[in-house]
């Protein structure tokens, strides 16, 4: 005698099974298979009747399964103007193959890696879509961790775009999946991209307002139409003569324009699978000129948001690291926070709070493992002379702390070029490290050293003798590295010409507007002309 389940009847397994076929084989319905509203309750019926039979659970998901299978394919691959969501139902077969994959020796890898490409990548910015499927990865990351553990770390910037996109209303449920993203391939990039948090929203802000509804639409088929258009725009110039619109141009001026998908930094932003490349988009024009729109016009609900939630993340980053994470990553992590103290989202308070984390994180990496400071003993040398040159010792005011650490810097400088003097090949024995690899680590730092002094030099002019002296040794010093004698040459001519030599060498930040001084981030929309700086430093009155 056939079970209730099995029986005939509106609500029996048979009549649900039969809806489900007729479904994945309706070729009327193929253009959008989800628009049936009885389709995903007879999903979770079949789910939840193969879970509750006992004796015939085995012969109930056998049958399933292939219709199941195929749906699942026919909604994947709906067309991308498809009017219902199917990011729901995906994600409830999707539980079905989870819970009963072994039973007919099913690999959901492949499943699963469909759903982020061609459904996610589309319907992100979909509350409904966004929340169901943290929830989804909540309730299995036992089993995502075990069989399926590069799954969340390779789709972890697609998840990003859609925090970016629900807000604080996920952010609990965000961070309870932010750990499973981590693994040693996107442990440095996640970093990268919580920090850019901010960044993120403004760019899909900028392609909703060029392109409309983030949610229908992969960002990615978004990306790849613009290369036809550059191209045809080269051959336009090449065969006419015509000049290309300065699309980076308009980007900074107008926030509402269109936006230069065909720039590859914000290709990176926008991305939705981890490449295990470290960004490198704060050197764009782009995203410099982005960003200056984005300061100087009120921000939207969703940037307030990101804002808040950022610093968050990457306490939650910081601590799971920190717990979890050897000591060879927190190495390779450590200069790359050193990197970022000066590179993020122009906000006081976010700046603030994002700068607190980075400097507790450090400090508690240290206490963790203090071996790491004798490993990244150039490194913090390095960074610590950047960082003496680039502000200037601390201010106009500090001229004591300027002298004392011109003085170091001196010494560091003449002790290392008494190494270099002597030569580092003369060593006898096994060297574990390498004579090429210290002078090599040598000239490094003695980069920074000579950059550092050229700094405090044109931001403390009482120092500029003591400069040109110390800079005039390297120049002379034929022993030093090629790239160290260059350097110094070359700052002791900017030194010469003040003017232009405060416009570079000078502090990034409480810069006047004297002569020669020119604000780099408009250098895409000023027309500069052929007139030496120091001529214009020698007048009395307008030029």
């Amino acid at each position: 005698m056939a079970s209730p389940e099995l029986a005939a009847g509106d609500g029996s397994y048979d009549f649900h099974l039969r809806s489900l076929s007729a479904a994945s084989r309706d070729s009327a319905a193929a253009a959008d298979p989800a628009s049936d509203p009885n389709l995903l309750e007879s999903v979770r019926r079949v789910c939840e009747m193969c879970k509750e039979a006992k004796g015939a659970s085995d012969e109930m998901v056998a049958r399933a399964f292939p219709v199941m299978s195929k749906l699942f394919q026919r909604c994947a691959a709906a067309p991308t103007q498809s009017v219902a969501s199917s990011g729901v139902l995906l994600l409830t077969i999707l539980q079905f193959f989870l819970d009963f994959g072994e039973a007919v020796l099913h690999d959901a890898d492949g499943s699963l890696r469909t759903f982020f490409r061609t459904c996610l990548s589309r319907e992100f910015a979909d509350p409904i879509v966004a929340e169901r499927t943290l929830e989804f990865l909540i309730a299995n990351k036992t089993k995502i961790l075990s069989s399926f553990p590069t799954l969340i770390p390779q789709f972890f910037p697609l998840l990003l775009k859609l925090i970016a996109s629900s807000g604080e209303r996920l952010e609990r449920k965000f961070s309870e999946v932010l750990p499973l993203m981590m693994s040693a391939g996107s442990f440095l990039p996640l970093f990268l991209s919580l920090m850019d948090l901010p960044m993120l929203v403004v760019a899909l802000e900028k392609v909703e307002r060029s392109s409309g509804t983030l949610i229908g639409s992969s960002i990615a088929t978004i990306q790849k139409s613009a290369a036809p258009e550059m191209l045809l725009a080269l051959m336009d110039e090449a065969y006419t003569g015509s000049a290309i619109e300065d699309a980076i141009g308009n980007a900074g001026s107008d926030d509402s324009g269109p936006l230069d998908l065909a720039d590859p930094m914000f290709l990176d932003l926008l991305k939705d699978e981890n490449d295990g490349i470290a960004a490198k988009h704060w050197t764009s024009p782009t995203i410099s000129s982005t960003l200056q729109a984005a300061v100087n016009s009120p921000q939207s609900d969703r940037l307030k948001q990101s804002l808040k939630m950022a610093p968050r993340f990457l306490t939650l980053y910081f601590a799971t690291a920190l717990r979890d994470v050897n000591d060879s990553l927190l190495c390779a992590l450590i200069p790359v926070v050193m990197s970022r103290y000066a590179a993020m989202f122009p906000d006081k308070v976010y700046s603030f709070e994002v700068r607190k984390r980075l400097s507790d994180f450090i400090l508690a990496a240290f206490q963790r493992s203090p071996d790491i400071i004798a490993l990244l003993k150039t490194e913090l040398a390095l960074h610590l002379c950047w960082a003496i040159g680039e502000h200037g010792a601390g201010g106009k005011n500090r001229k004591d702390v300027a002298r004392e650490l011109f003085e170091n810097l001196e010494l560091l400088l003449y002790e290392n070029l008494a190494t270099s003097r002597l030569g580092l090949s003369q060593d006898t024995g096994f060297d574990p490290m390498g004579a090429s690899s210290r002078k090599s680590s040598q000239a490094r730092l003695l980069c920074f050293v000579v950059t550092a002094i050229a700094k405090l030099a044109t931001f403390h002019n009482e120092l500029l003798p003591r400069a040109r002296v110390s800079l005039a040794k390297v120049a002379r010093s034929r022993t030093s590295d090629r790239r160290v004698w260059q350097r110094a040459c070359d700052y002791l001519g900017l030194l010469n010409e003040p003017a232009i030599c405060l416009s570079v060498l000078g502090p990034s930040t409480a810069q006047g507007n004297g002569p020669g001084i020119v604000n780099w981030s408009e250098g895409g929309t000023k027309m500069v002309a052929h007139i030496p700086f120091y001529l214009l430093a020698e007048q009395k009155e307008e030029p």
